[in-house]
């Protein structure tokens, strides 16, 4: 099938997604270019592929061809890749396991992708988002985890009930706070082998009501003329210090 017509029902349908309240509404967003393309097919996550009129991408789900200029409106980027795919919203799971990341209201589409990619490289178990944090499907957040959105477990949730369901579970929550905190570099093996990690804003930090749940707090030492680091870069050098040799 070629479809020429911006005015297309279907095309129409999926510039749609380029909206939160309608990826919500559909349980589907747009992914695009070959690597992203190919980790939604190994997740087994594609509804349907949108490829240029004459291209070829050798995976077997439902193929529509489409032509440059539907793939320029569809597009998020400048220079709009030839291949893009419908996908369907990972389905969450219940069970958070051990090592959880919980990120209360990041903002930057970038820094969320970013701190997803670090999650799967350091093998968290899943991402708690905050109700305040910014939408997993924004476009930006996808390009930033390179596709490993895919192959890790995130659910949006409110963090006061997780933190209490932490609790319950004998498994302790870190925050970052330099005052009264432990140098990350002194955790032991059982430190982090279940965790909450609680990492904050952008420019308010974590919020008082959840710094006061903390069980501990940790910091990064680091150069004393340097007041902070970004949430993402602090986040990964965090995840880095908190695997498990």
């Amino acid at each position: 099938m070629l479809i020429t017509s911006l005015e297309n029902e279907k095309i129409r349908d999926y510039l749609k997604l380029k909206e939160k309240k309608y990826r919500n509404r559909f349980g589907m967003f747009l992914v695009e270019g070959e690597h992203l393309v190919l980790e939604a097919h190994r997740a087994g996550l594609i509804v349907e592929i949108l490829l240029e009129q004459d291209a070829i991408f050798p995976v077997p789900e439902e193929t529509v061809y489409v032509t440059k200029a539907i793939l320029n409106r569809l597009s998020d980027v400048e220079n709009p890749p030839y291949v893009m795919a419908i996908c369907r919203k990972r389905e969450e799971v219940e069970e958070l396991g051990n090592r959880i990341l919980m990120l209360d209201g990041v903002q930057d589409p970038g820094n969320l992708g970013t701190i997803l990619r670090s999650g799967k490289a350091f093998d968290i178990d899943s991402v708690v988002l905050s109700e305040q944090t910014v939408d997993l499907y924004n476009p930006k957040v996808i390009r930033a985890t390179q596709g490993m959105l895919f192959h890790l477990n995130v659910v949006r949730r409110n963090l006061m009930s997780v933190i209490s369901e932490l609790k319950s579970m004998e498994i302790p929550v870190y925050v970052t706070r330099v005052e009264f905190g432990d140098d990350v570099h002194t955790l032991k093996k059982k430190d982090k082998e279940r965790f909450g990690l609680v990492m904050g804003n952008e420019g308010k930090g974590v919020s008082e009501e959840v710094k006061l749940q903390a069980d501990r707090y940790i910091y990064i030492p680091m150069n004393e003329k340097v007041d902070s680091l970004n949430v993402a870069v602090a986040t990964s050098i965090l995840l880095y210090e908190l695997k498990v040799d």
